[in-house]
């Protein structure tokens, strides 16, 4: 783990698991890419510091080819990867076999953070309660996709729209998912 050194807030209780808030965080093309060849198919320069400093002080959970593809530990964040693999080790993160263990390990404020990759969101999306999505207005070729949103289970909070940020590039919107009911 980083520097951060956080008392979690108030009804919130460090290495309580099912009970950590639980958020989505992803950069979704229009056909439901998240990636290509472990990399993003696009630069967004306001996404990455959307990501930063939505995350930053808590703890970001990711699996094992999300943080292959970042090669390093993500500053003032508490890293945890999931990995199936038994003697799998991340240099400055924690490891866990699965998604409830390591929100088992989240120690940072609420709420911690999936930030992916494809297989990892499908098992967290049943469980998050926020979603934040960069929606890339254009299809791209990759090998990782994001799973289908049911609209009766997501409610739209917000919607914030960007133009291409370069000649040629893609528009792209960040907006915020409610879990319906919540």
């Amino acid at each position: 783990m980083t520097g951060i050194h956080a008392v979690p807030p108030s009804g919130t209780v460090a290495g309580a698991g099912a009970t950590t808030p639980l958020e989505v965080i992803a950069a979704v093309a229009a056909n439901g890419v998240i990636g290509a060849g472990n990399r993003l198919p696009w630069h967004l320069s306001a996404d990455l510091r959307r990501f930063r400093a939505l995350t930053t002080g808590h703890a970001v959970i990711m699996g094992r080819r999300t943080w292959e593809s970042i090669g390093m530990a993500l500053p003032e964040r508490q890293n945890i990867v999931v990995s199936r693999a038994p003697g799998f080790r991340a240099a400055g993160a924690q490891t866990a076999p699965s998604l409830d263990a390591a929100l088992a390990l989240v120690t940072l404020p609420a709420p911690a953070f999936c930030i992916g990759g494809g297989e990892l969101y499908r098992e967290a999306l049943p469980r998050a309660t926020t979603l934040h999505l960069t929606e890339v207005a254009r299809a791209f070729a990759g090998d990782a996709t994001f799973p289908a949103l049911d609209r009766a289970v997501w409610r739209e909070t917000a919607r914030e729209a960007h133009p291409p940020e370069r000649p040629g590039g893609a528009g792209y919107a960040f907006v915020t998912y409610a879990r319906a009911g919540a």
